[in-house]
């Protein structure tokens, strides 16, 4: 069978093509099988925020291009799905909305000027390195303080009396965005609306009243004005209290007609996938999406050129000060690369068909961030001395983004190996990908069974590989 294996690895591999692998003691039989077939894959990639954007522009001309190529061009990781903020969020330099003028309801004032210098640029010269184009998921963390009950940036509710405004506001958006030359291809109703304890910027929601502003508001001004665009709801973390929303979502008929999906994040844990709310979701709306629209690994300000820090269990999150003592354990200390390969394994294993991590580019603080809310990105960059440093989440995301393309199919995977994690997927081409994680210290041999024909190799330990065929 005629493969090619690239791998990422402590060692010092960085998407590296293997071709010699050493013989082990440990071997692992894998079986994919193609006659197995489940969700179809939207796509892969990072987000577009005002904190990667503005450093960006801080950049040489080169480091720019250089970035935007890994990401999005075909030498690259060829990012396919994306996700921005609508109004401002933690990662922009300061509170702004499209819409200032407070008790605007014609939204006369409505403006995406905030954005012309930093993410429209950005989002186009993306563009312009990709070949096959991406998607792009819109998200406000917030409206405007003006329509919300407590007249503040952080947390409250919108009030009742705006919700025909906020519906106009997220159809000028995706029409402002759209004279750009940008396409939005999906929304989420809003980051977070269990809310954040009113750190940054957020409003809240019950499950209820998103459904009830879906359907009498936001849906109905979405079809008048013949806006074609995915609509996404929830958007926070995979833990049992997403039991309650896939319930409202989807057993209201109604709100289900609007739905195309739920989206979620991963904060709460550092390594559980959550896979029973995962199955629950898909098993409640098997037609319908479960993209992950944010995912970084957060309260860790960036490690500068020390590849070795990101393969070791030193990184803690918010939940190792924050959570409450009964999920404690869900937040230990980690290593980001195992959290990033087990959790793209982990959930596409369980029904997510789109992935998309937060900021695509920090600097050393990890910010820039007005909130002071300090996280990784595979790449953090130096303005003042115009570097940039690809940490090993870089390679981690790109054995997914680069080789597993939209439309692709997931496929069946036999896998009696408990030291392994292992997913596969058939591409719109007929190719295959296969991806190994080996989160084990040791080399481990494996014999690869495709449709009959099998295949020998080897993966390193603290190692992920892609392998090809076809």
């Amino acid at each position: 069978m005629d493969i090619q294996v690239f791998e990422t690895s402590e060692s010092g591999h960085q998407l590296t093509k293997v071709t010699e692998f050493p013989k082990t003691d440990s071997s692992a039989e894998i079986t994919i099988k193609r006659n197995e077939r489940f969700q179809k894959i939207t796509g892969f990639g990072g987000s577009f925020t005002e904190a990667s954007a503005s450093l960006l522009n801080k950049l040489s001309h080169s480091n720019r291009q250089r970035i935007l190529e890994a990401y999005f061009g075909e030498s690259g990781a060829r990012y396919s799905l994306t996700r921005t903020h609508i109004n401002s969020c933690d990662f922009s330099t300061r509170n702004y909305s499209y819409a200032p003028v407070a008790g605007d309801r014609a939204l006369e004032s409505f403006s995406i000027e905030e954005d012309r210098n930093t993410l429209i640029p950005m989002i186009k010269d993306a563009m312009a390195a990709s070949r096959d184009g991406f998607k792009i998921i819109a998200s406000p963390w917030t409206a405007p303080p003006w329509m919300k009950d407590n007249n503040d940036w952080r947390g409250g509710k919108l009030l009742p009396d705006y919700y025909e405004t906020w519906a106009l506001f997220f159809s000028k958006y995706l029409t402002a965005y759209k004279n750009e030359g940008i396409d939005i291809w999906g929304i989420t109703i809003e980051n977070e609306p269990l809310g954040n304890d009113c750190n940054w910027e957020s409003m809240h929601y019950t499950p209820k009243e998103m459904n009830d502003f879906l359907v009498n508001y936001l849906g109905p001004k979405l079809r008048e004005n013949k806006q074609d665009v995915k609509v996404l709801g929830y958007d926070q973390n995979r833990d049992t209290e997403m039991i309650e929303w896939v319930d409202a979502m989807y057993r209201d008929p109604q709100a289900a007609s609007f739905y195309d999906g739920i989206a979620v994040h991963w904060y709460g844990s550092t390594y559980a996938i959550f896979a029973e709310t995962l199955q629950y979701a898909h098993k409640s709306a098997p037609g319908k999406h479960i993209i992950q629209t944010e995912a970084t690994a957060d309260a860790e300000v960036p490690v500068w050129r020390d590849d070795a820090w990101y393969w070791a269990e030193e990184a803690t999150d918010w939940g190792w000060d924050w959570a409450p003592e009964d999920k404690k354990h869900l937040h230990p200390k980690y290593a980001p690369t195992f959290r990033y390969a087990r959790d793209m394994i982990g959930t596409l294993n369980n029904w997510v068909d789109g992935w998309i991590d937060w900021n695509m580019v920090l600097d050393r603080q990890g910010g820039p961030n007005w909130a002071k809310n300090w996280c990784l990105a595979p790449v953090i960059v130096d303005t003042e001395l115009d570097e940039i440093y690809f940490t090993p989440l870089y390679y981690v995301i790109a054995h997914f983004s680069r080789f597993i393309r939209p439309g692709a199919t997931r496929i069946g995977v036999e896998n009696p190996d408990k030291d392994l994690q292992v997913t596969a997927i058939e591409n719109p081409d007929g190719s295959t990908a296969v991806v190994i994680f080996n989160p084990g210290p040791h080399r481990k041999s494996v014999r690869l069974e495709i449709e009959g024909r099998t295949t020998s190799f080897s993966i390193a330990g603290k190692a992920i590989q892609t392998v090809t065929s076809g």
